[in-house]
């Protein structure tokens, strides 16, 4: 009879574990089918408020040009205003944590570029976010390459001349920043160098680092194109080197490093739109068309060049994510070759 009763209570608690493993897999398939309608009920209203769109820099430098030329013509194609805001500080990181903290609705957007995306995880000790994992990665908008001039009262013409003047002199070298793309792209160049003194000079920012370069401060700098440009244009800045393998469609007299004998002097800024962590994909889908169909504009693309910035997109948001993880191991290697640091 225990015997019995033994193998009766077995049976049913077996039979109880089954039903529970059958109403938790019925749950599970119930949330996935909840999560997916309503992931396509949000893409077919979305959007229905403004979107911000975060730069991480100040006013006047490149991420912000090209985020105020895209965000009208983004939000023409998707119904709503897209509104910049700056949060600058920490070489975009402070905006950026900022997006990776926001509900991830597609509402709040950051215009991010390679510092706080790839670079920064390798030059700072301690970083508020994973950009390959805290972000959703939509794709890149466009490209621009870094470009080094010089005060015009240093005595160089080109990169060979600026190079035999830092072997009998201290050159100093602006940057936007410790930590960021234009700081590694002067480590390339200080590594280029052997025998060299050429000295990195951090500024916060490319506005006061160009300030100061204007004034005779400081001997040169390397920073995007586009806020050098006019400078360079109405004589007050002299260019040195494109450091890219193509020369400027703007610039097309300034070599390119690697013409003038340095091809280890390769450093581009891109620039991608992300979002938080976990968006829903219809919504990553609907924001990816509608920057494709942007950044194709002929509007977009006269106002992008006008300024030293060319169209660079990605084929699919994954695609853009191989792109990241890509662009992260070959910045970490620059980085750790130089030792150069943030903070």
């Amino acid at each position: 009879m225990l015997k019995q009763t033994q193998t009766r209570t077995r049976t049913l608690i077996l039979r109880r574990n089954v039903i529970l493993r059958s109403l938790w897999v019925v749950i599970a398939v119930f949330c996935c089918a909840l999560t997916t309608l309503t992931g396509s009920a949000m893409a077919q209203d979305f959007p229905v408020k403004p979107i911000t769109l975060i730069v991480g820099f100040p006013p006047g430098g490149s991420n912000d040009m090209v985020a105020r030329i895209f965000a009208p013509k983004l939000g023409e194609i998707l119904g709503v205003p897209v509104v910049v805001v700056n949060r600058p500080g920490s070489n975009a990181l402070i905006g950026t944590d900022y997006v990776v903290k926001s509900a991830p609705d597609g509402y709040t957007l950051t215009l991010a570029s390679a510092s706080p995306l790839v670079i920064s995880p390798h030059t700072y000790a301690k970083m508020p976010f994973d950009a390959l994992t805290d972000l959703t990665g939509i794709t890149t908008i466009a490209q621009t390459p870094e470009l080094l001039a010089i005060n015009p009262g240093v005595p160089a013409k080109n990169l060979q001349e600026l190079v035999a003047l830092a072997k009998t002199r201290r050159v100093t070298i602006s940057s936007s920043g410790n930590g960021g793309l234009p700081h590694l792209a002067i480590e390339l160049l200080r590594t280029a160098v052997p025998g060299g003194d050429i000295v990195h000079v951090p500024y916060k920012g490319a506005g006061p680092a160009i300030t100061d370069l204007l004034g005779g401060h400081v001997d040169g700098i390397i920073v995007d194109l586009p806020p050098l440009y006019p400078m360079v244009q109405d004589g007050r800045l002299r260019a040195i080197a494109i450091t890219n393998s193509q020369r400027a469609v703007l610039l097309p007299e300034t070599r390119t490093s690697v013409e003038q004998g340095m091809p280890s002097l390769l450093a581009f800024n891109w620039f991608a739109v992300m979002g938080p962590a976990k968006m829903p994909k219809p919504v990553v889908d609907k924001l990816y068309a509608a920057l494709i169909q942007a950044a194709a504009a002929p509007d977009i693309i006269e106002a992008l060049r006008k300024v030293g910035v060319e169209p660079f997109t990605q084929a699919s948001p994954q695609a853009f994510a191989a792109f990241m993880r890509q662009e992260t191991d070959r910045w970490g290697a620059v980085a750790r070759a130089s030792g150069a640091r943030a903070d």
